[in-house]
């Protein structure tokens, strides 16, 4: 009987280990220093509508688009104006400017318990179908900086256009600690 309890007692601290043991690992700001990014000034809403909204445990980003740090955006259409590579990038980009709202929103981004969903719009000619190619550029990223919190369900649509003809936008939300 006793050997049975040992063994429960085992098989329930163990998990918890491993989990506070990535806790202390957590650190997506520290990645982001090591992948070389810095984060931007979150830019302005360009109508009536906030960067982020929190209800509860949950933000929901706005859209965001590949504004560059220069404050250029990248533009054009998938399949026309911009290849595959280049939407991946302009995808990363955004990537960059929606975790420069978290961090806005949150003072510390070891508070993102994790990336929930993305919908990711491609600005795309009617022929073009590889989507999810060119959103793999944020949701690559997200994975990068948050590890395993950083996979989400995720939505890849093309898109007639898009304001002032930006190549993509990019909206999610994230679960986050109290």
């Amino acid at each position: 009987m006793k050997i049975f309890f040992v063994v429960v007692a085992i098989a329930l601290v163990i998990p918890f280990m491993g989990n506070a043991q990535n806790d202390a690992e957590y650190n997506p700001e520290a990645k982001l220093a090591e992948l070389g990014i810095e984060l931007v000034e979150p830019s302005a809403p360009m109508a009536n509508y906030v960067n982020a909204v929190r209800t509860g445990n949950l933000i929901f980003l706005a859209g965001k688009g590949p504004t560059k740090a220069n404050g250029e955006n990248i533009t054009g259409k998938l399949g026309q104006d911009l290849t595959i590579k280049e939407g991946y990038e302009a995808a990363r980009i955004t990537g960059i400017n929606q975790i420069s709202v978290l961090k806005s929103e949150l003072g510390d981004l070891k508070k993102v318990k994790r990336i929930v969903k993305v919908r990711g719009m491609v600005n795309a000619v009617s022929d073009f179908t590889d989507q999810p190619k060119v959103i793999n550029g944020y949701s690559d990223l997200m994975v990068q900086v948050f590890g395993e919190r950083g996979k989400h369900a995720r939505a890849a649509v093309g898109m007639g256009s898009l304001p002032g003809n930006i190549a993509v936008e990019i909206e999610m939300v994230v679960e986050v600690e109290d």
